[in-house]
């Protein structure tokens, strides 16, 4: 008996058919790794997986939560990677020792200026680092005390948990508390959408998320010079609020992992930096 031939129509399911085959088997033999933490990083670590040249064996999952959570769930081990605009503690250092019989591994991938923000239709651009930490500490409490117009001012925040939070507590309000009225928001996203509707607020955050708002220039003092959260002023440490950023690790990365970060730090990686609105960790 002879076969008939496959129709045109036949042969067009049977081709799908196999493409949703090799699709299905290419998805399982990829990776996933996971990349949680810092919400000033989020933006640019979900540009680095976008750009990342080589996603034929890993698929990225990147989330947000603050440093300490991302610090966290490292300790736990439900991330591959932690992205952190904080230092790590030494007692989240211990833990991972404990229960992995190493101290972690740390990546600078980044620096970044904390920019002081106010809106667009406030006519104060400068302060101090003392009358800055004055204003979060609630003992400044109208904008006509530092130049501005009769108003009070009102205070934003991120949440305790995030690495912005603890690096401007430390270095601003040298480790003292935040004013009881201050606003905690989720993430700096959120701030910024919110002091650009607040002709009164001011608030602090990474300066890749200057949008719509304008940025304070700092000086260390009244005798020193004020100066914008700019690449210059930040790199020569002219900037008085500058940090680092980083990735962490729960060992040595291998594979894939370290593939991936192995570009972050390369040249082309820290190219992704610069275009996201934060700086490289040094000149190529």
């Amino acid at each position: 008996m002879t076969q008939k031939p496959l129709s045109r129509l036949g042969s067009v399911i049977l081709y799908c058919f196999f493409c949703c085959i090799m699709n299905v088997c290419t998805f399982a033999q990829k990776q996933t790794l996971t990349i949680k933490g810092s919400d000033t990083m989020v933006i640019l670590v979900q540009r680095w997986t976008e750009m990342y040249p080589d996603h034929t064996k890993v698929q990225f999952q990147v989330t947000g939560g603050g440093s300490g959570t991302g610090i966290s769930a490292l300790i736990n081990g439900t991330t591959d990677v932690c992205s952190s605009s904080r230092p790590i503690k030494p007692n989240e250092i211990q833990q991972l020792r404990d229960k992995y019989q190493y101290n972690g591994m740390e990546v600078r991938v980044a620096r970044d200026g904390i920019a002081v923000y106010v809106s667009e239709r406030n006519p104060v651009g400068k302060l101090t680092v003392e009358q800055t930490r004055k204003i979060f500490k609630g003992e400044i409490t109208n904008w006509k005390d530092v130049g501005g117009s009769d108003a009070s001012i009102v205070l934003y925040s991120r949440e305790n948990n995030s690495g912005t939070y603890e690096f401007f507590k430390e270095h601003v309000l040298a480790k003292q508390d935040f004013a009881p009225q201050t606003q905690h928001m989720v993430g700096t996203g959120a701030l910024v959408n919110a002091i650009a509707k607040d002709p009164h607020g001011i608030g602090f955050g990474g300066i890749a998320y200057a949008t719509g708002v304008k940025a304070i220039a700092l000086a260390f003092d009244e005798k020193s010079e004020y100066v914008l959260p700019k690449e210059e002023a930040i790199l020569t440490g002219k900037y008085p609020v500058s940090r680092l950023l980083y990735f962490y690790l729960k060992e040595r990365p291998q594979g894939d992992i370290k593939k991936f970060i192995d570009w972050v730090i390369s040249k082309e990686g820290q190219k992704v930096v610069t275009e996201v609105g934060y700086l490289p960790t040094k000149k190529f």
